[in-house]
């Protein structure tokens, strides 16, 4: 998870440069750099930090106190290397998934399935994947599997693709480096600037569909919960069989969704 949201911070436009863009603060810089050498490291020390930043060991030092007075990092148990503090932990920390946001959330799905008559999950963007940590099952024989605890990448689901509209095009593309996408079924969106049209008309619309993209025989549909933050970024979906995905049956579940959603204080 840190590597993720550090990873996101190494890889944008900015920081891939060689030059600064405009007026910077040099000290700033030289501490954002120490926080994305945790992309690829799990501790850092003073040598290495030295080195990175083509300074000396005092100077190393300084900048590694500074970040630890802020909880950026902490000394290990040895007390001769860094490690990733709680401020930086908690960034990386996707909102909405302890214990109490779960029971808040609890009614809502009830309320969902009620109304959709279909299986209905809770879920969050975690770098490009989306992990659904709720979810409830309608009492229908024909209905999709619960997927509680389930990873599943972002650009083939309507949660991911939901929750990634959020971002700006810019975090999207920080996010896919690489102009290709796995492609999930033969449905799947398997190009950045496909997605980034999808999330555009997703923008446009606020509506969110997937059909068959991530999984043969299924459809989706969500809507976006209201949070307590911007970090707080929640979808409620729901996964239907190909048979109820058309488009009339998705948009009459995508709004049995908001009805449930609207309950959300």
């Amino acid at each position: 998870m840190i590597h993720r949201f550090v990873s996101y911070i190494g890889t944008s436009k900015e920081s891939s440069i060689d030059e600064p863009i405009g007026e910077h603060l040099s000290s700033l810089d030289s501490g954002l750099r120490v926080m994305t050498m945790f992309v690829h490291s799990d501790s850092i020390n003073v040598t290495s930090v030295a080195r990175e930043l083509s300074c000396s060991r005092s100077s190393a030092y300084r900048i590694l106190n500074t970040l630890r007075n802020r909880g950026i990092v902490i000394l290990g148990p040895t007390g001769r290397g860094y490690f990733p503090g709680p401020v930086l932990l908690d960034l990386a920390r996707p909102r909405g998934l302890d214990l109490e946001d779960r029971a808040r959330l609890l009614p809502v799905l009830r309320r969902a399935v009620d109304i959709t008559g279909e299986t209905v999950h809770v879920a969050t963007l975690v770098g490009t994947q989306v992990l659904f940590f709720d979810g409830i099952e309608p009492d229908r024989p024909v209905r999709a599997t619960l997927q509680q605890g389930y990873l599943r990448p972002a650009h083939a689901i309507s949660a991911g693709k939901l929750l990634l509209s959020q971002l700006t095009d810019d975090q999207v593309r920080a996010l896919y480096p690489i102009p290709r996408l796995a492609k999930v079924t033969p449905w799947t969106i398997d190009t950045v600037t496909g997605l980034l049209d999808e999330l555009a008309t997703i923008r446009r619309t606020c509506q969110a569909f997937s059909r068959q993209e991530a999984a043969v025989g299924l459809c989706g549909t969500a809507v976006a919960l209201p949070g307590r933050s911007w970090r707080e970024r929640v979808a409620l979906c729901a996964t239907v069989p190909h048979d109820r995905g058309d488009d009339a049956s998705l948009v009459a579940t995508q709004v049995g969704l908001l009805e449930a959603a609207a309950a959300l204080t």
